[in-house]
């Protein structure tokens, strides 16, 4: 829930105002379509709310593991490094979608 809430800051800060957010845990889905129906995430529903007014349109779908599979190479491989980086852009790069 923080990571989506940190990627809406920065498309935010970006300027960018029709943003599809893409993950494949399903549970983040189903916690920001119901997010009163999720007590133990209280103070969030709040700023996604907030959030979501800054953009023109705005969602956030499941892509299955199956179909996910350079996010999850990538997202491994940085749990290994022992420093953090971060690449946002307002485009796909055209790496990300190659074949693993």
């Amino acid at each position: 829930m923080e990571a989506l809430i940190c990627a809406m800051e920065c498309m935010r800060n970006l300027h960018q105002y029709q943003v599809t957010f893409a993950t494949d845990f399903s549970q983040l889905v189903k916690m920001v379509l119901e997010l009163e129906e999720w007590p133990a995430f209280e103070s969030y529903p709040e700023d996604i709310k907030m959030l979501k007014t800054c953009f023109l349109s705005s969602e956030i779908i499941h892509v299955p593991q199956t179909e996910n599979q350079k996010a999850d190479s990538l997202a491994r491989s940085a749990k290994k490094q022992s420093s953090f980086v971060v690449h946002m852009d307002v485009h796909l790069p055209v790496w990300f979608t190659e074949p693993v």
